[in-house]
């Protein structure tokens, strides 16, 4: 800890130092009154990804061994070894960044002890991770939904040939009128100027093609294995919702933000249909920002693999401060601005 703040305080002496490489400066007095937390959905993995958590922080690898165990398989085998084509399975990536994002959390809490949050929202898969850091559920009820979860997408990509594409520079209007021209689904709102859609491949890839027509800057296919948060994930949705019935939860401890309306949810019923009806509606990931600014939070906490999420909480709102922590050396820079 004492190495920590060392460090803190020659990033604040060096303040131009700071700027050549890009890094934004975090000080204790700039400190939020309210913290919220963010958790990384599908896309931000990578091989290699919570190794050093797990070798630097034993709460951290108690819960991979953990996972090990309830998935019956050579997990973190595959998470820290790869190959990439393995970990990116749907089946696999999901469980991966749940586990990863909250052995991440357990290792800022383990340096700097308990911190209050003032709310939490999860993209996508994530928003399960954040329940299950809201005390919903427990890691293993939550891990076991994941993987459910991932399953069922996995199933659901086999049997539809489906696609997704962003498109960038236009506006969420102009986007809606190209997806209902195109017969293809909003699936993400990611942040003013940036909405991603998906359906059946042939379509997405023809209102990539005609993005331009309706006033879009930019219009990218991604590499995706199927047409998440579309009508092509029903099946999907069907068993997912039978396997939510059954999942044991609670109110959660803090607030979490529903990917699908952009508020609270606080009963157990209200999650159950929220989770299940994610799985094919829109993730209004923007208004999730602000509804958590709403709130008065002011220090966001991305935890996962790199910055996606700071990225496009910047395109939401560049006034509100925001760290990513996915590894042992994120935890060293940013514990002397949180403990």
């Amino acid at each position: 800890m004492a190495e920590c703040h060392r460090r803190h305080a020659a990033s604040v002496r060096s303040p131009e130092g700071a700027r050549a490489r890009g890094e934004t400066r975090l000080t204790t007095t700039s400190m939020a009154k309210k913290i919220a937390l963010l958790f990384a959905g599908q896309g931000a993995q990578c091989v290699g990804m919570g190794r050093d958590l797990a070798e630097r922080y034993p709460v951290a690898g108690a819960l991979f061994r953990e996972a090990d165990e309830i998935l019956a398989r050579n997990f973190c085998d595959i998470v820290w070894n790869g190959p990439m084509e393995e970990l990116t399975k749907t089946s696999i990536c999901q469980p991966a960044l749940y586990v990863h994002a909250l052995a991440a959390l357990a290792a800022v809490r383990e340096v700097i002890g308990e911190f209050e949050i003032g709310g939490a929202a999860g993209l996508s898969l994530g928003e399960i991770t954040a329940h299950a850091a809201a005390g919903t559920f427990d890691f293993a009820t939550g891990l076991r939904l994941v993987q459910k979860r991932g399953e069922f997408m996995d199933e659901a990509c086999a049997t539809t040939q489906g696609g997704m594409a962003a498109m960038i520079g236009g506006l969420e209007n102009d986007v809606r009128r190209l997806a209902a021209d195109e017969d293809v689904d909003i699936a993400n709102i990611n942040a003013p100027n940036q909405v991603v859609i998906s359906g059946e491949l042939a379509n997405v890839e023809t209102a990539v093609g005609v993005a331009k027509e309706y006033g879009i800057g930019r219009a990218t296919m991604l590499n995706v294995a199927g047409a998440y948060h579309s009508r092509l994930m029903e099946s999907a949705y069907v068993k997912f919702e039978k396997v939510l019935a059954d999942v044991p939860m609670q109110s959660p401890r803090l607030p979490v933000i529903s990917n699908v309306t952009g508020e609270e949810v606080k009963t157990p019923e209200e999650i159950r249909e929220t989770l299940r009806d994610q799985v094919t509606g829109t993730v209004r990931w923007a208004d999730c920002m602000h509804r958590l600014i709403d709130l008065g939070c002011d220090f966001f906490i991305e935890l996962g693999p790199g910055n996606i999420l700071a990225g496009l909480l910047k395109r939401t709102n560049r006034t509100i401060a925001v760290i990513s922590i996915g590894d042992a050396e994120s935890i060293d820079k940013c514990c002397g601005v949180l403990s």
